[in-house]
Parts: C-alpha cells; structure tokens; sequence
C-alpha cells in the first residue's frame, strides 16, 4: 500500500493543511492567523518553493467551533491526504485535533500562546508558554500597578489554567486576588455589563483578561464606555491581557484601549531588520490592516517548517520533526528555533501599553530569548522579576 507520504513524493506541490477560522468568535485573532501563513507561503513560493516544488495549501473554516476543528482535521489527514497540518487557536480547538492527528502520527503546528501543562511528538508549538509571557506579566503587574488584581475569564481550559497560574503567582507573592468569573464563549452583553459592574464596586488595581475574540471586545468597549460615563476623576483601572494584540485594539477602536497592557513575544513596533522586511510585506500585500504577535508567529513556523522540509526533502513526520530541532529562522521578533525536548520554541518575552494609534509601546522586553517551561518547573518569580 501507497503511503500519504509515498504519494506526496508524486505531486507538483507539497500539500499543507489549513485551519484557522475566519468566522465565529474568534474570528478576528484566527485570521490574523491565516493571513500570516497566506503571506510566509506566497514568499517562499515566490523564491522557488522548496527543493523546487511550491507549497499548496488545502484551507478550511472551521468557525471557532471545536468540533468542527476535529471534523476538518480529519477530512484533511484522511480524505485531502495531508500529513502536515498548521492550524488551532484556542486549546479547546487544538484538544479537539489532538487525537486525530496522533492517531494518524502527522503534524500539528500550532501558533498560539497557551497554557502550557502538555507536550505531543505530534505537534510543534510555537506560541509563548506560561513561562515567556505569564510570569512576566505577573510580575510587572505587582511591580507597576499593584496587587489586589481582578480575574476574568472565558470559560475553557486556558482562561482557568492561567488563570491559575496568576493566582498562585500572585498570591506567592503578598498579593491577593480579589475575584475570579468566567463568562462562556459568545456571553451576552448583560453578562459582560455585569462584569464590568462588579471591577467598579471593587476598585482592585488591574483587571487581567482571559477573555477571547468577540467576548473580550465587547468586554474593553463596555468598560470603556462605563469608565468614561463615570467622569474624570474616577481612577482608570488598566485590563491586561496576554492575547490583546493590534488586531483586536483595531476591531475595538485604539481610543477604547489606551493604556492597557498585553503581553507578548511580538508587537509591530519591535525594532529589528526583519521586522521591517516583515512590515514591508505585509502592508504590500495586506494595506493598513495591523500586524499582530498571531499573523507574525504563522508566519515565522511557516518558514522555519520550510527550512526542515528543505533539510529533508519529506513530509514524514519523524524525519521533519528531527530537522525541526536542527533549524533557525531569523523570525520578526528575533531568532526562532524549537527545544527537542519539548517540542516548544525559544521566544522572547515582551510587555506593551497601547497607545492612541493602537500600537503598544514596549516598555519592557527580555534581555535575551527564553527557553520555553511549558511545565513550570522552575515555577516562582525569582528569576521574572523585571529590572
């Protein structure tokens, strides 16, 4: 019997899989998602492809819906006869695809940051780990706004899981968390009404959001418009969030979002060469829509997958996966490359505060890159502790 592998060795192209939501809830952070793989697979394309044969996509929509997730992936590992699959936003969504792909023994690449507490063979993960973005916010949040903090979240398991992680952080060190709600996915207005209720009654010094896509922009325009209702001299609370990006700030109008923090391993401001090559490609192709850490991140795995594959020539998921430890790419918020151990990448760190043109300045970022600990196993804020 023929092997999916076997065959792709026959074809023009080499055949990816595509899954990133451009409708339903998450629709917003999803297609900065696919645009960002849209734009690294047009530019390798357009230098020749790999080892002389384009990449070819097969996308689908699976409309932030979790099931569908499961469905489509199975559709293209078994009926589109793909083995290598970039696609997942929420962890409910990759949980969904899990199965599916090591059943099958392809590859999962997925882009997004997360809560960290899981590794596959079958999957590479190239977001930010709880230990290269949730524990330097912590931190900068006690150090710089305070520590009586406010936790809203999506009800799933990454908002409960960071959240967790906060908590514990936070109250390791003399902090106190002075609540902690969850709405579900696609919450009506009276619950995020209710919400932003409950922040005012309680005055603590930060709001941190866990809330995602629609939700959490309905959530920033409503304390918006309730903190500006409330007058001048009522204190401003900052939300600060780990999935906030320019996109989202564009989507909720940057004059709601100023002076809230975000933490990431990327903002369109990073001042690097490759950023502005990044930059440059981007509004060619994508006009004064923003850039955020989700377009950047899809854009950077896209390209470090074509080095591996360059390096093999193959799309068996043991032998990519072997060249993928063995690449870099000189990604736009500094040189990407993943741990063997656990499959994750080394990133760097950053913390912004939007401004008025919906841009964040970074007003701290690692001195070098971070090995990912999706594990945590050197848990504590010793060595996060911002100078």
């Amino acid at each position: 019997m023929t092997s999916p592998q076997d065959k792709d060795a026959e074809r023009p192209g080499w055949r990816i899989g595509v899954l990133y939501s451009r409708s339903g809830v998450t629709g917003t952070t999803e297609s900065q998602h696919f645009f960002g793989t849209v734009l690294a697979v047009e530019e390798i394309n357009e230098l020749g492809g790999v080892l002389g044969r384009p990449l070819a996509p097969v996308a689908y929509d699976p409309r932030s819906d979790a099931e569908e997730y499961r469905r489509l992936a199975a559709r293209l590992l078994l009926d589109d006869e793909v083995s290598v699959i970039f696609g997942g936003c929420t962890s409910h969504c990759r949980k969904a695809m899990l199965p599916v792909v090591e059943r099958s023994n392809s590859l999962l690449w997925y882009g997004s940051v997360y809560e960290g507490f899981e590794y596959s063979p079958n999957v590479i993960y190239t977001g930010a780990a709880p230990n290269q973005g949730s524990m330097q916010l912590a931190a900068y949040l006690i150090q710089n706004c305070g520590s009586r903090i406010f936790l809203v979240g999506a009800d799933y398991i990454y908002p409960r899981e960071t959240n967790r992680i906060m908590r514990e952080t936070v109250e390791e060190h003399g902090g106190e968390i002075l609540d902690e709600t969850y709405l579900p996915l696609g919450c009506d207005d009276s619950e995020i009404n209710d919400v932003v209720a409950d922040i005012r009654r309680i005055q603590p010094d930060v709001v941190f959001s866990t809330l995602i896509g629609a939700d959490a922009q309905r959530f920033y325009q409503r304390y918006h418009q309730v903190c500006q209702a409330e007058g001048p001299a009522t204190a401003h609370i900052p939300i600060a969030s780990l999935t906030m990006a320019e996109s989202e700030v564009a989507e909720i109008g940057p004059q709601r979002c100023v002076g809230h923090i975000t933490a990431a391993t990327y903002f369109n401001t990073v001042d690097t060469p490759a950023n502005a090559h990044f930059l440059q490609r981007w509004r060619a192709r994508f006009g004064d829509h923003p850039a955020s850490v989700y377009a950047e991140t899809c854009y950077s795995q896209m390209h470090l997958f074509a080095r591996a594959l360059q390096r093999v020539g193959s799309m068996d998921t043991r032998k990519l996966v072997q060249a993928v430890h063995q690449v870099q790419f000189d990604a736009p918020d500094g040189l990407m490359s993943v741990l063997a151990e656990n499959n994750h990448s080394v990133l760097t760190p950053r913390i912004g505060v939007c401004r008025e043109d919906g841009r964040f300045d970074i007003v701290w970022e690692s001195d070098e890159p971070v090995k990912p600990d999706p594990y945590l196993t050197a848990f504590g804020l010793d060595e996060f502790w911002l100078k």
